[in-house]
């Protein structure tokens, strides 16, 4: 198989998404990390798991500096931002499933809003 190919269309397909959709992905990608230290956790699997809370801990730090702060929704995610990591670094610290559940769970329901905010700005 042609890499550079794929990484054309990678590429394109990345070019030709809307705001909300590039956010959608990120907020895809930061559940599934959540979802792979969830499951690493269960199979003690520490380093395994120690990374997906890791890269999550990353992917929240770009969705934080890429807020406007100027507006007050702005702020107020980065306030819930700034909670999912010192939740996650928690998590990390103690493997507390719970919590992890609990922060992978308000992730999700966060990116389902955006899912309905981007579908109805589509609508208009």
């Amino acid at each position: 198989m042609d890499m550079r190919g794929y990484q054309r269309y990678r590429e394109q397909s990345l070019d030709t998404m809307t705001q909300g959709e590039l956010l959608l992905l990120v907020y895809d990608e930061l559940v599934k990390r959540l979802t792979q230290a969830e499951l690493a956790l269960s199979k003690e699997d520490y380093p395994v798991f120690e990374e997906s809370v890791e890269r999550a801990i990353r992917i929240i730090h770009y969705l934080d500096d890429t807020l406007d702060r100027q507006y007050d929704i702005g702020r107020q995610l980065a306030r819930l931002y700034e909670y999912f990591c010192y939740e996650l670094s928690r998590v990390k610290a103690g493997r507390n499933k719970t919590e992890l559940e609990r922060v992978k769970k308000m992730a999700g329901e966060l990116r389902a809003s955006f899912r309905t905010a981007e579908k109805q700005s589509n609508q208009r």
